[in-house]
């Protein structure tokens, strides 16, 4: 019994800091890019995400890439 995995969509999760509360902790936030291609490679997309945010006047926290499959039996 084999499954086969065929990939579907990409997102590329960016963490930022969005300044802090009145205790000193970091507030953080989210942004996501959908419809990421499913071949790009992985330096080229993190490259992409440091080029966006050096725009920004926030500084990158994390980056994430999220892919989702679906599995099918054959």
């Amino acid at each position: 019994m084999a499954v086969v995995a065929t990939p579907l969509d990409s997102a590329l999760v960016v963490a930022y800091q969005n300044g802090t509360t009145p205790a000193g902790a970091p507030i953080t936030r989210l942004k996501s890019l959908s419809y990421v291609r499913a071949d790009a490679q992985e330096q080229a997309l993190y490259e992409v995400a440091q080029a966006l945010f050096s725009l920004s006047l926030h500084p990158i926290l994390d980056v994430t890439l999220r892919k989702n499959f679906q599995l099918t039996d054959e």
